[in-house]
């Protein structure tokens, strides 16, 4: 119980800390969202037009900064998170949900593709060390170093310049509209394999190293050494005892990665003009738009405190020491 409130505590701390900044982050930078939106329509507001808009972005003059703070606090309980003036003052909330489903498809299905692959490849790989198996590691060590806009580069030149196999762009054809149809999801698809196959190819290397380096430190480990002294079978021995306690670090990391997802691969979705949240929170950067932004960030931060409070539940499951050290 007591490791319990002690992470929730962390978190909502942590919560509070990262909605703060995100508040005050935006008031501290070179201009404002009036002033952005009024050279985006290059027109002349009169007064009470002008107050309207800081009304409505929460800039009210006549209200304190910690009136303004107070105000965000309860448009988030309300789950309101502004209006985005480089979309023509949508509300933030549909905006952001209209990236957010083309990034978890993606870069959500490809870290985890990437994240089961190279770890199974990993615990094989260690435990295997010595053998013809360490061959994959300099293939693995160069696919870690490789950037992923090179990557997409390539993968954009083999299989779509060359060999034509797949679109270079977009999420789908152009003219087609978002239908949920065995066509359109084909378009999704064949739009977003070399999107994927960049994601993958470039964090396998990691993931592979990660947990081969994790194998050969527990393969040392005197539970490992008891379990084959035992006469178990081999593959036991590599699932129930060097596998489960190497595998513990990678959780940390994914978990991570899972956060990240949210804020999708930026150099990818550019590449590939995949309209994605990454890409989106380009776009607001450019465009100077605060509410987005400030949407953005604080979507990508929960995302990575839940997936981190995912990790810690997992993390106890399997080793029982973490809570013990807790208590």
């Amino acid at each position: 119980m007591r490791f319990i409130l002690r992470r929730a505590a962390f978190y909502l701390f942590t919560a509070w800390a990262a909605i703060t900044i995100n508040f005050f982050l935006p008031r501290f930078m070179k201009g404002d969202p009036i002033t952005a939106y009024l050279q985006k329509h290059q027109s002349d507001f009169n007064p009470e037009a002008i107050e309207s808009l800081k009304t409505l972005f929460g800039l009210d003059e006549d209200k304190s900064l910690l009136q303004q703070y107070i105000d965000y606090w309860g448009l988030l309980l309300d789950g309101d998170l502004g209006r985005s003036f480089s979309k023509g003052l949508a509300p933030v909330t549909e905006v952001i949900a209209t990236g957010l489903p083309w990034t978890l498809g993606l870069v959500g299905i490809s870290t985890i593709l990437s994240f089961l692959i190279g770890t199974v490849v990993g615990s094989v790989i260690g435990w295997r060390r010595g053998s013809r198996a360490d061959l994959v590691v300099p293939f693995a060590t160069f696919f870690s170093t490789v950037p992923y806009f090179w990557m997409a580069l390539i993968v954009i030149a083999i299989f779509s310049t060359q060999l034509g196999w797949f679109p270079a762009s977009h999420a789908y054809d152009k003219g087609s509209v978002p239908e949920l149809s065995w066509d359109f999801i084909g378009q999704v698809i064949a739009h977003g394999t070399l999107p994927a196959l960049t994601i993958v190819f470039a964090s396998l290397g990691g993931w592979i190293l990660g947990m081969r380096n994790m194998m050969i430190t527990v393969l040392d480990e005197d539970y490992v050494t008891v379990a084959e002294a035992k006469g178990l079978h081999p593959r036991r021995v590599l699932r129930r005892y060097a596998a489960r306690n190497a595998v513990l670090p990678q959780l940390s990391s994914f978990a991570l990665a899972l956060g990240f997802i949210v804020g999708g691969t930026l150099v990818t979705e550019l590449v590939f003009s995949y309209p994605g949240v990454g890409k989106m929170l380009l776009d607001a950067t450019n465009a100077k738009d605060w509410p987005l932004m400030q949407g953005l960030f604080l979507v990508i931060t929960m995302a990575v405190l839940v997936a981190n409070i995912l990790a810690d539940i997992v993390h106890a499951i399997l080793d029982p020491r973490t809570r013990m050290m807790e208590s």
